[in-house]
């Protein structure tokens, strides 16, 4: 029985993702392209793969049987797609990133527009998102996140240098409202919070005293999800707000904005390239790791990526 290996490679996507929206991602298709795919494999093998509703989708027995073949198989058949692909000299294809919001050097442009100048053959298709996902399921190639954040089963590797939070607020603010002391001070304060998304609380302010690591609970007279917006707020006088201190480093140095409570908040591991082992790595990908090696290397930010 002859089967299209379209079909087969559909069918495998939306067996990793369990979405018909996610697998039309991953293979560069639309969804009804999807469902009519799996509608003819199904057709052809006389058998439901897939059940479907308004709110899942999940593999029926046969699919699941299914997917222990070909899942593995059609992985090698990518892994040997890829290596044969690294026999050329340029690396190519397209490389889907998913970057923190508040990766700022990262997104300052500098290392990615040397990247593209590097590899024109490569594309760079980058999603800003603070959300927590698999970055397999929905189809990337790689993230940037901070450290502690990043799945212990991911190969993560170094591309800035330690970083470091701090809350801060301007002269107008501090001369209406006074200084914070202690971090336990903060509820007393005017606030501006951020949190990933509607669904979740805002986040609780993290600071380190003699060794060891606390948060503050601040109610915020406002909350986004936007760092660019929280800084236009601070900036205004509105009132304190936490970040990355390179996110606020031009507004410091600039006198817009003050930090406060710097004994609380020591420095920590910053930001990794992170992305599933392979045995063999995409060209593309290991194009990129070794561009941003370069680049960190040459901003004196640490030891090299190895």
């Amino acid at each position: 029985m002859p089967v299209e290996l379209n079909g087969i490679a559909t069918f495998v996507a939306v067996a990793e993702t369990l979405s018909f929206r996610a697998a039309a991602q991953r293979t560069g298709t639309s969804r009804s392209a999807v469902s009519q795919a799996l509608r003819r494999l199904e057709d052809r093998m006389g058998v439901a793969l897939v059940l479907r509703t308004t709110r899942s989708v999940r593999l029926t027995e046969a699919g699941e049987r299914l997917y222990t073949i070909v899942g593995p198989a059609m992985a090698e058949v990518a892994a040997a797609l890829d290596a044969a692909g690294e026999l050329r000299a340029q690396p190519s294809g397209t490389v889907r990133l998913a970057v923190s919001s508040i990766a700022e050097n990262f997104l300052s442009g500098s290392a990615l527009a040397g990247f593209l100048a590097a590899c024109p053959e490569v594309r760079l298709d980058v999603t800003v998102t603070d959300e927590e996902f698999d970055i397999v399921a929905e189809g990337f190639d790689a993230g940037v996140r901070l450290g502690e954040v990043i799945e212990q089963d991911m190969i993560a590797v170094p591309v800035s240098g330690e970083q470091r939070q701090l809350v801060v607020g301007a002269p107008a603010y501090f001369a209406r409202r006074g200084v914070p002391q202690h971090p336990r001070d903060l509820p007393a304060h005017t606030c501006i919070g951020w949190r990933r998304s509607p669904r979740i609380a805002p986040y609780r302010w993290e600071f380190t005293e003699a060794g060891r690591d606390f948060d503050v609970a601040v109610s915020p007279r406002m909350t986004t999800n936007d760092m660019g917006l929280m800084l236009r707020m601070a900036c205004a006088g509105v009132g304190l707000t936490c970040g990355m201190e390179e996110t606020f480093r031009p507004h410091l140095a600039r006198g817009d904005l003050i930090a406060v409570l710097e004994p609380f908040c020591p420095p920590f591991a910053g930001f990794y390239l992170f992305f599933p082992g392979r045995r063999n790595l995409p060209l593309k990908l290991r194009a990129l790791v070794d561009h941003l090696r370069r680049h960190r290397a040459t901003l004196n930010e640490g030891p090299p990526i190895t």
